[in-house]
């Protein structure tokens, strides 16, 4: 797609490799996916592909998420832990029936393979990097491409056509995702914009994902992320299953209610011509408290950013993010007040 006219390549100091940022009005393509229909190319995205009668079993085992008795066509989110139950990688995850397709972080992909190779023993399970790529797909304007498209309704449903896997997404409202192989992607590029769908570049995929509050491993995350600090307990997380890697560590926080930090929402000023950097300090009264993870400009919201920041660091705190001062949204789920509602054993 940076093929497409008035493409422009994402920087290459960021975590994102060889796609669109934009095609010359990313506030425009915003619009587009809210209120349209547009796709975003996401092909720096590594794929796997987990085969075998023991996949589901064993990938339930080793990840956070409940995944023994995941029904055909569907799919879900799940984490690997590290043993002290920091987030190593984000899963986004559908089953065929046959195979599981996992879609991860770009360039985080051969480690997750190697990690699933250690971890396979004697299980009936192979695990393959396939050449696919992933497209994103949003707008109200979605069911015009029933003609070429499988369109699942509900989250996470999958359905299939000409090779094609297409994930219903929950956010945002009227989007699938796309698994094509890299050699029918170009048909498929054509065939959306046939249909009148509009490109859209990662940066308003991003404004949109920033708006919404959902974390991306690698931006929202470092070394010392668990779960529950970046929302991840609603969406990826199963809190009644066995153990896994990592278990204690989700068990204990959640039951004390106490997470460390929390991902909050800053409304930037707007008066500010630049954006804070991925990893500025976030500072209140001069003592840090946090850090900045994407900063974007969304086309109703204005500058915005998601950023960690100490739990105890109050809602109407006045606070610099790279030195541009922001205030507080909390996010639902990540107020650093809430009580569990059940305890884990």
């Amino acid at each position: 797609m940076l093929d497409l006219p008035g493409a422009v390549p994402v920087p290459p100091e960021g975590i994102d490799r060889d796609i669109a940022a934009h095609y010359g009005d990313p506030y425009r393509e915003q619009r587009a996916l809210i209120q349209s229909l547009a796709f975003v190319d996401r092909s720096d995205r590594d794929v796997l592909r987990v085969s075998g009668p023991d996949r589901l079993s064993w990938l339930h085992s080793i990840t956070t998420q409940h995944l023994e008795r995941l029904a055909p066509m569907s799919g879900t989110e799940a984490l690997v832990l590290s043993p002290t139950g920091r987030v190593e990688h984000h899963l986004v995850l559908a089953d065929d029936g046959q195979s599981t397709w996992i879609d991860v972080e770009p360039d985080t992909g051969k480690d997750l393979q190697a990690f699933l190779e250690s971890m396979r023993f004697m299980l009936r399970v192979e695990v393959e990097a396939v050449d696919v790529a992933v497209l994103s797909i949003a707008g109200p304007q979605l069911s015009r491409l029933a003609d070429v498209l499988p369109l699942p309704t509900e989250p996470y449903e999958l359905g299939t056509r000409d090779g094609l896997l297409v994930r219903r997404r929950p956010w945002p409202a009227f989007s699938v995702d796309v698994l094509v192989p890299r050699d029918q992607s170009a048909q498929t590029v054509t065939q959306l914009l046939d249909l009148g769908a509009v490109p859209a570049g990662l940066d308003a995929w991003e404004a949109l994902r920033v708006a919404a509050g959902k974390p991306r491993w690698g931006l929202e995350t470092d070394h010392k992320t668990i779960p529950h600090e970046v929302g991840w307990l609603a969406d990826a997380v199963h809190l009644d299953k066995g153990c896994y890697r990592g278990q204690e560590t989700v068990a204990r926080v959640y039951n004390l209610g106490r997470p460390p930090r929390r991902m909050v929402l800053l409304h930037l000023d707007g008066s500010d011509s630049t954006l804070p950097p991925h990893g500025a300090d976030v500072t209140q009264e001069g003592r840090v408290v946090g850090s900045v993870g994407s900063a974007v400009r969304h086309y109703e919201l204005g500058p915005i950013a998601l950023a960690v920041v100490r739990r105890a660091t109050p809602d109407d705190a006045t606070l610099l993010a790279g030195g541009v001062p922001a205030a507080i949204e909390s996010l639902p789920g990540l107020t650093g007040t809430e009580q569990p509602a059940v305890r884990l054993r």
